[in-house]
């Protein structure tokens, strides 16, 4: 049995849907599983613009990661997004979910909130940078 294909719009379609559940579990007063849940969008929406430019779906985070950097390092266009995935990798992934550092709660919140614009500006690169 063959495995179906794998689109970017569907991967971008499960960033919105973490997104949509770190905003529920952010009105539930749930910081600490809000901030996880953004970071996971985030990181979707990063494998998603992967797939979308070199047609691989990253099997791991450090996958993800080493693909933004190899995007970065060959276009500036792609700056922007690196800098604020690792902006959220650390304040949301790692200090609120796994250390529970989440103060400032406004600042925390706010990150959450703005990963959608995240999310939009990924789905906007893979459109404009053809797959290699």
């Amino acid at each position: 049995m063959t495995t179906p294909a794998v689109e970017p719009a569907m991967v971008f379609a499960d960033a919105r849907e973490m997104h949509a559940a770190a905003l529920e579990r952010l009105e539930q007063n749930d910081i600490r599983d809000a901030a996880e849940k953004a970071w996971c969008a985030a990181k979707r929406a990063t494998d998603a613009l992967i797939l979308a430019i070199t047609g691989v779906l990253p099997p791991r985070s450090p996958d993800t990661t080493r693909g933004l950097r190899t995007l970065a390092a060959a276009d500036p266009a792609f700056h922007s997004l690196r800098d604020r995935y690792f902006s959220r990798q650390a304040a949301l992934h790692g200090d609120c979910f796994y250390t529970g550092w989440c103060e400032p709660i406004a600042d925390t919140e706010l990150l959450i909130r703005e990963t959608i614009e995240y999310v939009r500006d990924a789905e906007i690169l893979a459109r404009h940078h053809p797959p290699a």
